[in-house]
């Protein structure tokens, strides 16, 4: 049974859910911790958080050659140690393909419900800060998967990307290939990072390196309920690698069950 698309009426319903949830949306921080954030000489970001006690992270990973089933994950961490408090997974069928700027209506239905479960389950594990794998403000209507999650759980949310569409309405600026060419040029060390900023001067996220020993950037940025200096320096404390723990090892649990029911199934 092939996915269903997604036409032009459809995406034009998804288009106005996307704004309603915006409305809702908080890019300052609402939060039950503390984040101090200091820049050093050589602008690397130093931070003092305080009372954040449990982190989480979330991913959805598909099967090979197949767009239509996945494994959505979901862990729970503690902070600063990084030890697993809680994890779940769930196997899941998608009707829709994916369509550039709505990833939220492919992955948040599934992502939301192991969330739902949680707090249901596990109440005293429920997250102070979720870190998604998939971009919040840095979104051409400022509203990727970090916010929508974050906005439907009322949970404060970060984006953490590997790359990101074009904001085309900025120009040139705001292109995977300018971004690059500049972290590459600017971001010597870890710590350091720069605000993605279009021509019209709005700010869409971060572009920052993780460590001295990854070079490559990731791209940080509000999802709901923080400021993007707080999200770049707890996801900045999260790093053991170059993507955030929490978003790493949901990544790991959701490809391990591919990997073990691909073995199964020979």
């Amino acid at each position: 049974m092939s996915l269903e698309p997604a036409d032009d009426t459809l995406l034009e319903a998804w288009k106005s859910e996307q704004l309603c949830l915006k409305a809702r949306h908080i890019e300052q921080d609402q939060v039950d911790f503390s984040v101090l954030v200091d820049a050093t000489a050589d602008g690397a970001a130093q931070a003092d958080i305080c009372g954040l006690e449990r982190v989480a992270g979330v991913d959805l990973s598909f099967y090979e050659d197949d767009d239509r089933h996945a494994v959505a994950a979901l862990v729970v961490l503690s902070f600063p140690d990084m030890a697993v408090l809680y994890q779940d997974f769930t196997r899941v069928e998608l009707h829709h393909p994916y369509k550039a700027g709505f990833l939220a209506f492919r992955e948040a239905p599934p992502l939301l419900s192991l969330l739902q479960k949680l707090k249901i389950q596990a109440p005293e594990l429920w997250p102070q800060i979720l870190l998604v794998d998939g971009n919040g403000t840095l979104h051409p209507r400022r509203f990727g998967l970090a916010c929508h999650l974050g906005v439907l759980a009322d949970l404060p949310t970060i984006g953490i990307g590997k790359n990101f569409l074009q904001i085309r309405d900025e120009g040139d600026q705001l292109t995977m290939e300018t971004v690059k060419r500049t972290a590459r040029a600017s971001l010597q060390r870890g710590g350091q990072w720069f605000a993605l900023t279009g021509s019209s001067g709005a700010v869409y996220g971060a572009a920052v390196r993780s460590l001295d020993s990854t070079q490559n950037p990731i791209f940080v940025s509000t999802g709901h309920r923080i400021a993007l200096a707080s999200a770049v320096a707890v996801a900045l404390r999260c790093c053991r690698y170059r993507v955030p723990e929490p978003v790493r090892q949901a990544d790991q649990l959701s490809r391990a069950y591919i990997r073990q029911t691909r073995v199964a199934a020979k």
